[in-house]
Parts: structure tokens; sequence; C-alpha cells
């Protein structure tokens, strides 16, 4: 089985969405509301990966149940570098229900806000299209 990290890394995003739960909760840093289920959070994925450049993830955390993990990324938006976090949560099936992503610094988020916004309408396009 993929994990979620090499599914990332390999840029299968067909792969990344079969890890989603079909309720799983989606929060952005740079929205205050999440989004909830699987088709908005999978056309959110797909976008961050062509908004990111040189996106990898430098490490990986998590517990010993297995279900809670941190990962840790490097990239670029804007030509600023970005960290951040995706901080997944699984269920019992191993099973993405809740996606929680963190980024810094403040001008790579506001950038990275920027670019996300500007491809809104098709994010939710997408996610009503597979939804």
């Amino acid at each position: 089985m993929t994990s979620f990290r090499e599914a990332v890394d390999a840029r299968d995003m067909d792969a990344v969405e079969a890890m989603l739960a079909d309720d799983v909760v989606f929060h952005s840093p740079v929205a205050f509301k999440p989004y909830p289920g699987k088709a908005v959070t999978a056309a959110i994925l797909r976008t961050v990966v062509q908004v990111f450049e040189d996106f990898h993830y430098v490490r990986e955390i998590h517990d010993a149940g297995g279900l809670d993990h941190a990962l840790v990324f490097e990239a670029k938006v804007e030509g600023l570098d970005i960290t951040g976090c995706d901080f997944l949560r699984f269920d019992d099936e191993g099973k993405i229900v809740d996606f929680m992503v963190m980024v810094r610094p403040l001008r790579a988020a506001e950038a990275l806000a920027r670019e996300m916004a500007a491809r809104f309408e098709q994010i939710q396009a997408e996610a009503a299209a597979s939804g």
C-alpha cells in the first residue's frame, strides 16, 4: 500500500484522493472555515500541487498508534520560500478524516492565499463535478 507521502511525492493525486474518507474535513491555512467532504478536499489538493513549486517533504512525525501524522514540507510560491506542515488524522480503516495545513512565513502564506483565491472557482467546479 502506498503511503500518503509516497503518493504526494509521486504526484499521484488519484492515490491521494483514494486515501480520503468521504467525510474528510480540510482546514486551510488561508481560509477561516473548514471545507468538509472528499470532493472539495481532493480539488484543493489537486490545485495546490500546481501552485507550489519545488514541493518536498522534509520530515514526518507520527504517533505510536499510527493515526496521527505530521508531515513538514518546503516549497516556493510566487518565488517565496514557504515551510508548512500537513497534519493528518486517519480512521481505523486507514482513511484520512481530518487534514489541517499550517504554513509560514506570513508573506508566503499571503502569496498562497492569492494563488488559491485566483483558482477557487475552478476548485468549486471540480468539486461539484466529482461530488
